[in-house]
């Protein structure tokens, strides 16, 4: 018999995969309400702004 458990993530990751959900949640509302580019456009926008340190905040991690 296979084992199916999934091993535990770490805090970090858990905290991650959170992030992601929260990421797809949105994103599906956006493609929902104005379309796929709009959905897109955004999240490239965003990161962009990351990117060139627009977004105000703590430095990221590396």
């Amino acid at each position: 018999m296979m084992n199916n458990a999934k091993p535990k993530l770490t805090e970090e990751d858990a905290s991650k995969d959170a992030f992601f959900g929260r990421i797809a949640e949105i994103s599906e509302q956006m493609i929902a309400a104005h379309g796929k580019d709009f959905a897109m456009g955004t999240l490239v926008l965003a990161a962009r702004w990351i990117a060139s340190d627009k977004i105000s905040g703590a430095p990221a991690r590396h």
